[in-house]
């Protein structure tokens, strides 16, 4: 094992621990909507489950979507441990292998959730949920909902009544609830697009050519 492919896997370990202890607490602690105040008004334990993708966003409705989404997310994570593999065994840059190890294991943070959660939890709705209950989950294989929880409000307001469109309507910024997992594949996104875009054409382009 290359010292690179070490690191990637310290940071999956890492990420993954963290995410699932971190879903895990909040799932048998805590009811839908129930919130905590970590830091005043601005940053918030809100829990919340997200039948979709990352910060609350959706693909369509019904049994059909979770499906595909939850096997669009196990062939992403497929290819990207595929190529990250690729690039620890070619001594690639440290930092580009820690930001694709960010992506990886926010990926299969998710995917967890969306395969298992309804299987070995019952519903958060108006109770906390248990830990493997006796009468099963709350769904299916591959349609668990993800754990969401991390709520930053950071400004509180309305749009004054000339505004265009939303013109007297109240606002939050920021309004999306996520997870640890969220954060990582948007950290590890954001670094490779900042600092590392180059080594991901170069590596694309190699990629096209073969």
């Amino acid at each position: 094992m290359t010292r690179n492919s070490k690191i990637a896997l310290a940071v999956i370990i890492l990420v993954l621990v963290v995410d699932q202890v971190v879903k895990i607490l909040v799932k048998t602690n805590m009811q839908l909507g129930d919130e905590v105040a970590v830091f005043g008004d601005w940053f918030k334990i809100h829990f919340v489950e997200n039948p979709g993708m990352a910060f609350g966003m959706r693909l369509g409705s019904g049994d059909w979507a979770k499906i595909a989404l939850s096997l669009f997310r196990i062939i992403a994570v497929g290819a990207i441990g595929y190529y990250l593999n690729k690039v620890c065994h070619t001594e690639g840059k440290t930092g580009y292998v820690v930001c694709l190890a960010l992506v990886l294991s926010g990926a299969v943070g998710n995917i967890i959730d969306s395969i298992f959660y309804g299987l070995l939890f019952d519903s958060s709705l108006g109770q906390v949920a248990t830990f493997l209950p006796d009468n099963g989950g709350y769904a299916g294989l591959l349609h668990g909902r993800v754990v969401d929880m991390l709520y930053f409000p950071l400004i509180e307001g309305r749009f004054p009544n000339w505004f265009p469109l939303w013109g007297g309507e109240s606002f939050v910024f920021f309004r999306p609830v996520f997870n640890i997992a969220d954060s990582a594949i948007s950290v590890g996104i954001v670094l490779i697009l900042l600092l590392y875009r180059t080594n991901l054409s170069t590596d694309l382009a190699s990629e096209s050519e073969q």
